[in-house]
């Protein structure tokens, strides 16, 4: 069970670490803003970068939660929408995301850059988000019954980490509309299992 201390150091870590970077965020100002005394800190971390990978781990599993939700939160908002085009409903998602005022960019991409050791713990658990993500959008391509999804999964992610880098560089939320309207173009040219049957 999580110590009040522990939790703490986490909370305040995740904001600090997307706000600011990893790198840019020394264990001073972790302990200083928390309230979290040095000592305390290492019965819970060894490191700082243990510190990080917990955090990772928590910020995944609340991250792919908030896109399963967003997602079919929109698919209930279109009841009528063709099963072909309920995949696009994730850079509807994104669309919100970009919106909000602490949108710092994806924190694994962040973390990914900054960790540039692909041998890294925080590099790994960065890159095992990412699996996870397009494993969740594989599924969606695959419940709308596309025959490719996979390969349709792996193109729905470049265009979605290119939306979040594009969408931090252009300071605006109009990144996701424009992958989703390529994403659409590519799913128009992709096979369904119901396009083959009538063939």
């Amino acid at each position: 069970m999580a110590t009040r201390a522990r939790q703490r150091l986490l909370e305040t870590s995740e904001e600090l670490f997307y706000a600011h970077g990893v790198q840019a965020t020394g264990l001073d100002r972790i302990l200083a803003e928390s309230g979290v005394g040095r000592a305390s800190f290492y019965r819970h971390f060894a490191t700082k970068e243990d510190l990080v990978v917990e955090v990772l781990r928590g910020r995944d599993d609340r991250w792919r939660e908030w896109l399963s939700e967003a997602v079919e939160a929109r698919l209930g908002e279109l009841p009528d929408l063709p099963a072909r085009q309920r995949p696009l409903a994730v850079f509807d998602a994104l669309a919100d995301r970009f919106a909000r005022q602490d949108f710092r960019g994806c924190a694994f991409i962040n973390t990914m850059v900054e960790a540039a050791d692909p041998a890294s713990a925080a590099h790994l658990v960065a890159a095992d988000h990412k699996r996870k993500v397009v494993e969740y959008v594989d599924r969606l391509l695959q419940d709308a019954g596309y025959l490719g999804h996979a390969a349709l999964a792996d193109q729905f992610i470049l265009l979605m980490d290119g939306a979040i880098v594009t969408s931090v560089r252009e300071g605006c939320a109009d990144a996701a509309r424009r992958a989703r309207g390529i994403a659409a173009v590519l799913l128009s040219g992709a096979d369904t299992e119901s396009r083959v049957a009538e063939r």
